[in-house]
C-alpha cells in the first residue's frame, strides 16, 4: 500500500494530534506515504479567499511535484480543507487544456492533473487497508458511541470531491466500526460548524457549533470523530465558550478518526496525541479500551 502524500501544514501544528496517530496507523498496518518533495501550503483558507488563481496555484504547484516525481500513484490528504482544494485544483485542472497552460505559466512547472487525489477515508476504505486493520486491531474500543462528522469539505461537491453522497456519506462509519465503535445515525454530519468563523462572526459561528453538539448528544453519541483539523479544533476548543454562553453542559470528546483506530491498535493516549486536546478526551478513551462506556 503506497501512496504519494501531501501532509499540509497542520499535521505537525495545530492536529499534531492527527499527525502522531496517523503515523502510528500506517506504520502498524503497512501503509506507506511519500511525502511531496518541496510541497507548499494548499492556500486553505486564506490562499483562495485573496484570489482564485492562486487558490489554484498553490495545490496545482503541489500536483505538478507529484506528476514530476513520476510515481504515478495517488495522491493522499489527510486534512479535509488540504483535500478539497487539492481537488479542486485537480478538477480545473483537468477541465480544459486552456486551465492546464495558464497553471502551468503561473507556477512556471508543468501540470497536468494526472494523478487522482484521495482522502485518507478513501485510503482507509480500500480492501487490502481494511483487511490491515482488521488484523492490527487488538483492543476494540468497546462499543464507544460517535458520531461521525465529515463536515463541509469532505464530501462536498461531488463532481469535485468524487464522494458517493453529500449529505448522507457512509464511509467513516465502516472504518470506526474496525476499531470497535458503534456509530449513531444523526441529522449533522455533513453541516459546517462554523470553524472559520469564530473570529470574524462569532455571533453567527457559535449557534452553528451548539447545533452540532446539540444533536450528537441527542442521539446518544459519546463522542464525535472527524478527519478535519479544524473542525475538530472549533468543536473541541469552543465547547467551552458554548456552554458559557448558552448555559450548556456539552462534555462531548472529540477525536480524530486516526486516534480511535491507534488506540484500537494498542496506542496509549499519549502516543495517540489524546492527552493533548482541550476538552479532555483521556479518560472517555481509557473507559472504552476497558469496556467500561455504558
Amino acid at each position: 500500500m503506497r501512496y504519494s502524500f501531501f501532509p499540509g501544514c497542520t499535521l505537525s501544528t495545530t492536529g499534531i494530534e492527527y499527525g502522531k496517530s496517523l503515523r502510528f496507523v500506517n506504520k502498524t498496518i503497512g501503509l506507506e506515504l511519500l511525502e511531496i518533495p518541496d510541497w507548499n501550503c494548499c492556500g486553505a483558507t486564506a490562499g483562495h479567499t485573496t484570489s482564485n488563481e492562486l487558490g489554484v496555484a498553490l495545490p496545482a504547484r503541489n500536483i505538478a511535484l507529484c506528476e514530476k516525481a513520476g510515481l504515478g500513484l495517488p495522491i493522499a490528504v489527510a486534512c479535509a480543507a488540504c483535500f478539497f482544494r487539492m481537488c479542486y485544483a485537480n478538477h480545473t485542472l483537468r477541465s480544459s487544456q486552456q486551465e492546464r497552460e495558464k497553471f502551468s505559466r503561473i507556477i512556471e512547472m508543468q501540470v497536468e492533473g494526472s494523478l487522482d487525489v484521495v482522502s485518507i477515508l478513501d485510503v482507509y476504505s480500500k480492501e487490502d487497508a481494511v483487511g490491515a486493520i482488521k488484523q492490527a486491531v487488538k483492543y476494540p474500543l468497546g462499543g464507544l458511541r460517535v458520531a461521525c462528522y465529515y463536515g463541509c469539505l469532505l464530501v462536498r461537491e461531488p463532481e469535485i470531491t468524487g464522494s458517493d453522497s453529500a449529505e448522507n456519506p457512509g464511509q467513516m462509519e465502516e472504518i470506526v466500526k474496525l476499531s470497535g465503535c458503534d456509530p449513531v445515525e444523526w441529522a449533522f454530519k455533513t453541516e459546517c460548524c462554523g470553524g472559520a468563523h469564530h473570529i470574524d462572526l462569532p455571533h453567527m459561528a457559535k449557534p452553528m457549533t451548539r447545533r452540532i453538539l446539540q444533536n450528537a448528544r441527542a442521539n446518544g453519541a459519546q463522542a464525535i470523530v472527524t478527519a478535519c483539523p479544524l473542525c475538530l479544533m472549533n468543536l473541541d476548543m469552543r465547547q467551552g465558550e458554548v456552554n458559557k454562553a448558552y448555559g450548556e453542559n456539552f462534555d462531548i470528546p472529540i477525536f480524530f478518526i486516526t486516534e480511535l483506530l491507534a488506540l484500537s491498535m494498542g496506542a496509549d493516549v499519549k502516543s495517540a496525541g489524546v492527552s493533548t486536546h482541550f476538552h479532555p478526551a483521556a479518560k472517555l478513551a481509557q473507559d472504552a479500551l476497558a469496556g467500561r462506556v455504558v
